[in-house]
C-alpha cells in the first residue's frame, strides 16, 4: 500500500524508502549484465563491443521517454501529499495518455534515424552490424520499457517501493532465462539480447499494473478521468519535458564521449563497455536516492512542509557519503575479477583490462559530486523546479563536450574516458548552489503568500 513520506525521521524514512529502490536497480543492472556476460561469452567480444557501442544512444533515447513519464508523476506525488485523492488518480490518467503520445513520437524517430546516428558516432565497422541490431529491437520495445518506469514511478509516488522491487526481480530472473533460450539456444544474437530485455521489462509493467487495480485505489482513476486534462496537461509537461530534455542533454555529452572512444577500435570499446557495466552496478545507489528524493520532495512541497525537505536532503548526502566511498573501494577492488566474467579467454582479458582500469580508477574520485547531483536535482523536480534542475544537464554536456572535443585532438584515451567524472565533478558543485537558490525562492513566495492572507 501506499505511504506517507511527510512523517517520521527523514533519515529513517529516506532509507526505509531507498532499500527497495536499491535492490530494484541492482537487480536491473544485473539483468543489463547478463545480456552482456552471455553475448560477450557466447557471441564474442566484437558483439559485446557492439552493444556496448549502442548504450549512449539507448540513453538517449530511453532517457527522454523515461524522464518524460518520471516528470509526469511528480505531480502526482504532490497530489498525493496533499491528499487530494481525486486529484491524484486524475493526474494518473493523464499521464499515462501523455506517457502513450511520447511513446508512439519516440518510437518512430529512434527507428528513422538510427542509421544516420551510428554513423555520426564514429562505429566501428566490424561492430556497425550487430550495434543497429541491438539497438532497433531495444527501440521497438521502448512501449514496455516505459511502461514499466510509469507505473513503478506511480507507486513510488505514493511511497511504495517495494512493489517495483519484486516485479523488477521476477523480470530479471525471467531475462536470464529468455537470454539463455535466445542466444545460446536459438542462436539470435545481440538481437535475442534486446528482446530478452524488452519482453522482461514488459511483464514488470504488467505485473505492476495488476497491482494497482486490486491494491492501490488512489492510483486507480475512474472512466470519466480518461481525457486529457488541460491544465494537469500542462503542469506535467512543465515538469515532464525538463526531466526528458536534461536526459537528452546529457546522452548527447555521453554520445560525444562515446564517438571519442569508438577511434581508439572495437578492443578499447569493449574494456570501456565491460567497465561500465561494473560500474553502472556500483552506483546504482546513486540512482535510488535521486528516485527517493522525487517522491520525497513531491510529497513534502505538496504538504508545504520546506523544512522537511532541506532536512530530507542533508540526511541523503550524509547516507550518499558513506555509500560513495564504499562503492569507489569497491569498484577498484572487484574489478578485475568482474571483468572475468564478460570474456571467454584469458587473452582477450589481458587486452581489454587497460582500458577498463584507466575508466573506473578516474570515475571513482567523482562519486560524491555524482551523488550530489541526484540528490540536489531530484529534490528540485520534485518542488517542481524542472528547469533549474535542466540545467545541470547543459552543464554535463558542455564538459563532457570539450573535454571529449580536446581528447580526439591530442589522442588521450584517459581524457575521453574521464568526460564522466569531469562532468560529475562540475555539475555536482553547480547542484549544492542551485538547491540553495530554488529554496529561498519557494521560501519567498511561501512567506508572501502567508502575509496575503
Amino acid at each position: 500500500m501506499g505511504a506517507s513520506l511527510t512523517e517520521g525521521r527523514p533519515l529513517k524514512i529516506i532509507l526505509k524508502f531507498m532499500l527497495p529502490l536499491l535492490l530494484g536497480n541492482i537487480f536491473q543492472q544485473f539483468y543489463n549484465m547478463v545480456d552482456t556476460i552471455i553475448v560477450g561469452k557466447f557471441v564474442g567480444a566484437n558483439a559485446l563491443a557492439a552493444v556496448g557501442s549502442t548504450g549512449t544512444i539507448m540513453f538517449l533515447v530511453l532517457g527522454i521517454a523515461n524522464g518524460m513519464a518520471t516528470g509526469f508523476t511528480v505531480l502526482t506525488s504532490q497530489k498525493f501529499g496533499a491528499k487530494q485523492i481525486e486529484e491524484t488518480k486524475a493526474t494518473v490518467a493523464n499521464g499515462i495518455m501523455l506517457s502513450g503520445i511520447v511513446v508512439v513520437v519516440l518510437t518512430a524517430l529512434s527507428l528513422t534515424f538510427m542509421h544516420p546516428v551510428l554513423r555520426l558516432m564514429n562505429t566501428p565497422e566490424d561492430i556497425y552490424d550487430d550495434a543497429y541490431s541491438y539497438i532497433s529491437v531495444i527501440c521497438m520495445g521502448i512501449v514496455m520499457l516505459v511502461s514499466y518506469n510509469l507505473f513503478s514511478a506511480f507507486l513510488r509516488a505514493i511511497g511504495n517501493s517495494r512493489i517495483p522491487l519484486f516485479s523488477l526481480i521476477f523480470s530479471a530472473l525471467l531475462n536470464i532465462v529468455l537470454d539463455v533460450v535466445f542466444i545460446v539456444n536459438f542462436h539470435m544474437g545481440v538481437a535475442g539480447a534486446a528482446w530478452a530485455t524488452n519482453l522482461s521489462q514488459g511483464i514488470a509493467a504488467i505485473l505492476c499494473v495488476v497491482y494497482i487495480i486490486k491494491k492501490e485505489p488512489v492510483l486507480t482513476p475512474t472512466r470519466r478521468m480518461w481525457r486529457l486534462n488541460r491544465q494537469y496537461s500542462r503542469l506535467q509537461l512543465y515538469i515532464g519535458v525538463p526531466m526528458a530534455l536534461q536526459f537528452g542533454i546529457t546522452a548527447s555529452g555521453t554520445m560525444i564521449m562515446q564517438s571519442a572512444i569508438n577511434i581508439y577500435g572495437s578492443v578499447a570499446v569493449a574494456g570501456f563497455t565491460a567497465a561500465s557495466k561494473v560500474q553502472n552496478l556500483l552506483t546504482q545507489g546513486m540512482m535510488a536516492i535521486g528516485q527517493t528524493m522525487t517522491s520525497y520532495s513531491g510529497q513534502n512541497f505538496g504538504k508545504g512542509d520546506l523544512e522537511r525537505v532541506e532536512y530530507g536532503v542533508k540526511d541523503a548526502m550524509k547516507i550518499m557519503t558513506v555509500y560513495s566511498i564504499a562503492a569507489a573501494l569497491l569498484a577498484v577492488l572487484a574489478l578485475p575479477y568482474m571483468m572475468k566474467l564478460f570474456f571467454a579467454s584469458d587473452a582477450v582479458f589481458d587486452d581489454l583490462i587497460p582500458w577498463a582500469r584507466t575508466y573506473i580508477y578516474e570515475c571513482v574520485f567523482a562519486y560524491i559530486p555524482l551523488s550530489a547531483i541526484f540528490i540536489f536535482r531530484n529534490s528540485m523536480q520534485g518542488c517542481g523546479y524542472g528547469m533549474t534542475a535542466m540545467m545541470l544537464g547543459i552543464v554535463e554536456f558542455f564538459t563532457r563536450l570539450i573535454a571529449a572535443l580536446l581528447s580526439i585532438r591530442i589522442k588521450s584515451y584517459a581524457l575521453a574516458v574521464g568526460s564522466d567524472p569531469l562532468a560529475w565533478l562540475t555539475a555536482g558543485i553547480i547542484s549544492v548552489i542551485l538547491f540553495l537558490h530554488v529554496m529561498k525562492d519557494l521560501k519567498a513566495k511561501k512567506l508572501t503568500a502567508e502575509n496575503i492572507k
